[in-house]
């Protein structure tokens, strides 16, 4: 098995000097359709569902609302939901606003590596940053934030991308003994593989859900990042494959 930071190093490497386009990638079924029933050592993360990611956001996912119906259907099949967002300072790092002459979607190298230059987004205490109207999931049980470090970005909501600054969320799982980790949200190639590929490297069994996700594809990242998950022992299923 690669080790998550080699994948990821492969597939950033591949979206430099390119913009967004189209969610891509074929629909693979995991399993017979129905046979998943989530016990109490499962969990659903959702990712970053956000008015940022939505259409009419700061840094629109292409049809991103639609994960919304899918992913408050599934929660209702889980005893543990965990929500996740992006919450970035003014002028952080990962904005292409923060170095002169550059733009959305070019590549820079920091201190902990290759940097996607991203629009201005999910910045704290703003309504781009608030969870996506209509996620209705009142049993969810915590809240977890990430990118609020301003001089390093925070795709995984385990590790921040210095690899070093932890979010605390391992430690929550593995307290609560949760270690069946079911993976949903935005953006597929990003802050979704990430953490999913976090989450294997910290010895979780660890499932993506694609069609309760949506991709930003940067020349090839999406496909990138399936191969990267598949790699690591990652699961690729569907909502459908749920009891």
């Amino acid at each position: 098995m690669k080790s998550a930071s080699h994948t990821r190093r492969s597939f950033l490497r591949m979206t430099a000097g390119t913009g967004a386009a189209l969610l891509g990638g074929s629909v693979t079924k995991a399993l017979a359709s129905g046979a998943i029933n989530p016990g109490a050592s499962s969990v659903l993360l959702v990712i970053d569902v956000q008015n940022c990611f939505l259409p009419k956001g700061t840094l629109p996912v292409e049809h991103g609302d639609e994960v919304v119906p899918v992913i408050n259907a599934l929660s209702k099949k889980f005893e543990n939901v965990v929500l996740t967002q992006d919450w970035h300072t003014p002028g952080h790092t990962s904005f292409a606003s923060s170095h002169e002459g550059k733009n959305p979607f070019e590549t820079i190298e920091l201190d902990y590596g290759t940097q996607v230059l991203w629009p201005d987004h999910c910045v704290q205490g703003t309504d781009d940053a608030n969870l996506a109207p209509g996620l209705d999931i009142p049993h969810a049980q915590l809240i977890i934030r990430k990118g609020y470090h301003s001089e390093v970005d925070s795709y995984s909501t385990f590790l921040a991308a210095d690899k070093e600054t932890k979010t605390g969320l391992t430690g929550y799982l593995k307290e609560r003994g949760l270690d069946d980790i079911y993976v949903c949200g935005l953006a597929t190639d990003f802050c979704v593989a990430w953490s999913a590929l976090d989450a294997r490297a910290g010895g979780m069994k660890v499932s993506v859900i694609e069609d309760a996700c949506r991709g930003i594809d940067l020349n090839g990242s999406l496909d990138a990042a399936w191969s990267a998950m598949t790699d690591a022992g990652i699961a690729r299923l569907q909502s459908g494959d749920f009891a």
